[in-house]
């Protein structure tokens, strides 16, 4: 027999019966990297990934205006009211911050983004006030000590730190870390540009800002959390009993008293505590 046509076995212990592991393998694209770094480029947390992938589809849901800010969270709209109105932007091909006309046949409050780029994702550490705005790549809005705002910072620390501001009339103006208000300045050739340097809120320095329906919904659930606010719970004593106390053949047994006790437990808010006083009376024993 030959040496050379001889495949070499593993000298590894194996037992019979023994399942083959399967290697993991990431797809790569042409381009050498895996589809989840080419999603990732910048190394940020999966779940910004996802919801970054995922902006094309959800463009067509409900955007709603804040009403606190704790809901400014989530993808972002940020609209001035210019005429014509227009919306903060980042154009990726050419790495800057575009000033886009909106159209000007229906209401501001009624603009949606129709563009990804058009779309900013807020984010906020748990229990701080700030928010950091990031661009559909993953970089940071931040702005220097000489009110130069940028769009191209990676990590986030103090100069990429925003606190959203509420006007009575439901705008929203954006105050830095140096107490200064984020605002839209035109120069020379009338262009437009994003400036960190304003003293006083004026017209350059109010948006019009959207969040989608569902992330002022979850702001609005923590918050209440917070607070100690707790929802109405349902009593299903059937549900209940079947889950944690079941007899023979999954049979649910349901205690005979009024429900009146449970209704008022409810309000006192000590219903599972009342629930299981009444499963435990259901038992066997005599002397419960």
């Amino acid at each position: 027999m030959s040496s050379s046509t001889e495949k070499v076995r593993s000298t590894k212990l194996k037992f019979k019966g023994d399942k083959p592991k399967k290697r993991k393998r990431k797809d790569r694209d042409e381009g050498g990297g895996s589809r989840d770094e080419d999603n990732d480029p910048q190394g940020t947390r999966p779940e910004y990934s996802a919801l970054i992938c995922d902006l094309d589809t959800r463009l067509s849901v409900a955007w709603v205006q804040p009403e606190n800010p704790t809901q400014v969270l989530g993808p972002t709209f940020l609209v001035h009211p210019a005429d014509p109105p227009t919306c903060i932007a980042y154009d990726s091909t050419r790495s800057r911050i575009t000033f886009p006309a909106l159209s000007t046949t229906e209401p501001v409050l009624s603009l949606t983004p129709n563009e990804v780029s058009h779309v900013w994702v807020t984010t906020r550490v748990a229990g701080s006030l700030t928010i950091n705005l990031r661009t559909a790549e993953g970089k940071f809005l931040s702005c220097d000590a000489h009110g130069v705002v940028s769009a191209d910072r990676e990590a986030r620390g103090p100069q990429e730190e925003w606190t959203p501001v509420i006007l009575p009339d439901g705008m929203v103006a954006f105050q830095n870390v140096y107490e200064k208000y984020l605002g839209i300045d035109e120069v020379a050739g009338g262009s437009m540009q994003l400036r960190g340097d304003a003293e006083n809120i004026g017209f350059g320095e109010r948006f019009w800002v959207k969040v989608q329906s569902e992330y002022k919904k979850k702001a609005g659930e923590e918050e209440r959390k917070k607070e100690g606010i707790v929802e109405n719970q349902t009593i299903d004593e059937v549900g209940t009993n079947h889950k944690f106390q079941a007899w023979g053949a999954g049979r649910s047994v349901v205690s005979t008293q009024d429900k009146r006790d449970l209704k008022k437990a409810r309000k006192e808010g000590r219903l599972t505590e009342a629930m299981l006083d009444r499963r435990a009376k259901l038992k066997s024993d005599r002397f419960c």
